[in-house]
């Protein structure tokens, strides 16, 4: 299909790397707790925004930049992990603030928050976009008549499935916030991902490309 070949490879593939915890999970699991479904949802569709912009990039070759330049490999991952410390650091003030009552404590943020943060934790992170630009091209045919719309149809695919994955996600964590709301809950989820995503952000900055 569009010179694609061997996709229940490709869909077994896709599905391994979305089972695999890392940040685009760590940030679905923990909207969801803080906010509900509403925020676990806003948080997937940030999240694949991001994938968007890696498909677009890996299609008509701006990835490229990424594998064979170190200073921008280097540049795309600090900013990254910057703004990885930066949603720690509004988590971690959340945690720390001392509220008059639970409902204050737990009150998650806004939707589009939610989704531009998740855009940015995926868009910049650039083993996603060299994950995209190596993972892609197995799945072409040498002798398609169109690539570019064959990484398209791919990253479409990705797409896709990856949503509907986080989606479940979303469902299987849902349930766990039915439990009476305390205001120590909150504050806990707040700092753990402060933590979390602080570990997250060192990690990709001693990536190597």
């Amino acid at each position: 299909m569009l010179g694609t070949h061997d996709l229940p490879l490709f869909a077994a593939t896709v599905f391994v790397l979305n089972a695999t915890p890392g940040v685009d999970m760590a940030y679905t699991v923990a909207s969801t707790l803080r906010g509900g479904w509403r925020q676990g949802v806003a948080a997937a569709v940030g999240i694949m925004g991001g994938c968007v912009l890696h498909t677009l990039a890996a299609a008509f070759g701006l990835a490229a930049l990424l594998a064979t330049s170190a200073e921008a490999f280097t540049v795309v991952k600090l900013v990254g992990a910057a703004y990885l410390l930066y949603v720690a650091w509004g988590m971690a003030k959340a945690g720390l603030k001392p509220a008059s009552s639970p409902a204050e404590v737990s009150a998650p943020p806004s939707l589009w928050r939610t989704v531009r943060q998740g855009f940015f934790t995926n868009a910049l992170n650039p083993k996603v976009a060299l994950f995209f630009l190596a993972l892609l091209p197995q799945f072409i045919d040498a002798a398609a008549p169109n690539k570019t719309g064959a990484f398209l149809f791919l990253g479409a695919w990705f797409i896709a499935q990856g949503l509907l994955f986080l989606l479940a996600l979303i469902v299987l964590v849902t349930p766990l916030r039915r439990s009476k709301p305390r205001p120590w809950v909150g504050r806990s989820l707040n700092l753990g991902g402060a933590g979390l995503f602080t570990v997250l952000a060192a990690k990709l900055a001693l990536t190597k490309p």
